[in-house]
């Protein structure tokens, strides 16, 4: 099955609902709605948000008033079993990317979702037992149903993915990346995704929103970075860290976990920057704390 275009910025829906800001259904229809007339159509769920409600509260404010589903990309994740009083038959937090788990989650989260399909359905974490043909054998069989329309993964790591990818052909891998985050750079992840078209999103793309002189060692020379190249590009902060990523070869596409319209309206704006090549390196030297060698 071709791979489907995620446009971006995706909305990250974790915290709209009980783990965040706790929306009503209107404040949910209200959020939805402010995106797709700001021209962003992805949403980014897994099974788990909200202790397993989250789906649920999104998929009611759907239900609520009529919309184009097929002017919205519905992205969810699946693989980990929470400790919650919702799921009181799980004795310990795990993993499980058996067959069975991955259709009933993709069940649930259509039912869930008001919805006929996903766009996107992405094993959540690494799982020490994954079997990669019995995941093969569901995300075909989920396919061919029309259930999903694309598949990758969450927080995998070139061999975890080239294991994976002998049996099933991976689109997307959905990991934390952002100029304070810089793992992926030099781990292999993003230079295997481009080696294999695989196309990464970013999660936490501007560090989390916790960024603070007291929790990062380097806010303060990233802030005057930022603040100086603000004047040049005429633009924000967070547009400048997302335009940071967007400038990466990789075609990173940033998930945006707010529940402020105003901050995925930035995220939109910050894809028509186009840093010159020594401020992407200036941002850089300022997160390091050192020139590059």
């Amino acid at each position: 099955m071709k791979p489907i275009q995620i446009p971006g910025p995706i909305a990250g829906c974790m915290r709209w609902g009980t783990w965040g800001a706790g929306f009503s259904r209107a404040d949910y229809r209200n959020m939805i709605d402010a995106c797709l007339d700001a021209g962003i159509t992805a949403f980014d769920h897994a099974d788990i948000y909200g202790d397993y409600t989250t789906e649920a509260a999104f998929g009611e404010a759907l239900r609520s008033a009529p919309f184009d589903r097929q002017k919205m990309q519905l992205i969810s994740k699946c693989g980990i079993r929470m400790l919650t009083p919702n799921r009181p038959h799980h004795r310990i937090k795990s993993y499980d990317t058996s067959a069975e788990h991955i259709i009933l989650s993709v069940e649930n989260s259509l039912n869930n979702l008001a919805t006929d399909y996903l766009d996107l359905l992405l094993i959540h974490r690494p799982d020490p037992l994954l079997q990669p043909d019995e995941v093969a054998a569901a995300v075909i069989k989920l396919q061919d149903a029309g259930k999903i329309r694309s598949f990758g993964v969450s927080n995998f790591l070139p061999a975890q993915m080239e294991m994976l990818a002998k049996s099933i052909p991976i689109s997307f891998n959905q990991l934390e990346c952002s100029l304070f985050e810089r793992t992926a750079f030099h781990d292999g992840t993003i230079h295997y995704c481009m080696q294999h078209h695989i196309i990464p999103m970013a999660w936490a793309p501007l560090g989390g929103g916790l960024l603070t002189e007291e929790s990062h060692p380097r806010f303060r020379a990233i802030m005057q970075c930022c603040e100086k190249l603000s004047n040049k590009y005429n633009t924000g902060i967070n547009q400048l860290l997302l335009a940071w990523l967007h400038r990466h070869p990789s075609g990173i596409i940033p998930v945006v976990g707010t529940t402020k319209i105003e901050r995925l309206v930035q995220a939109r704006e910050a894809a028509s920057i186009s840093l010159e090549r020594e401020d992407w390196f200036m941002l850089l030297e300022a997160a390091k704390g050192e020139e590059v060698a």
